[in-house]
């Protein structure tokens, strides 16, 4: 789905995601979203926006990233149910163009609120088996959403790209 209308082509960074735990949960996802953007940046050339972002699921002081297992990702689930936690994503806008380039680093956090589930619940969602890539074990936008209560925050930022910072900053350069 192109939610902005452009022109853009998908490219997979292999940029370091770790980071210093002493950053914020904001600071670590613009720097990893940085990383990303600035590793593809780096390999292209010519007038171009690249956009790198990073998402992280955190309840408290405790990260939830990508499940290693489908065991570890029940583990998440189960600590996630019948409680709001944050999710942040960051993006890092890089612009080349003529000879003027430009970064642009921002975050969007939002909170959510997922439904009590039980066991079976879980274990359905898990089967699908869309869990393993995702940080703290869900999508929204698949059927894991008929367990979110409330978001309060952009849709579209817990998704992993804030649609609306991205406009705000492409609007700038057509």
């Amino acid at each position: 789905m192109n939610l902005l209308n452009v022109k853009y082509e998908i490219m997979v960074s292999n940029a370091d995601e770790n980071l210093s735990n002493d950053l914020s949960m904001e600071e670590r996802a613009k720097q990893i979203a940085y990383a990303k953007a600035k590793a593809v940046f780096d390999e292209t050339k010519g007038d171009r926006i690249v956009i790198g972002a990073d998402t992280l699921v955190y309840k408290g002081s405790k990260k939830y990233g990508k499940p290693i297992n489908l065991e570890n990702a029940f583990e998440m689930l189960h600590e996630l149910k019948n409680s709001t936690h944050q999710v942040c994503t960051g993006i890092a806008i890089l612009v080349q163009k003529d000879d003027s380039y430009q970064e642009f680093l921002d975050y969007s956090t939002s909170s959510i609120h997922i439904k009590d589930m039980t066991d079976s619940e879980i274990k359905e969602w898990l089967d699908t088996g869309k869990a393993l890539d995702k940080a703290g074990a869900y999508a929204i936008q698949e059927e894991f959403a008929k367990h979110i209560d409330k978001i309060d925050g952009n849709y579209t930022s817990v998704v992993g790209l804030p649609i609306d910072k991205i406009y705000d900053v492409i609007k700038k350069f057509n």
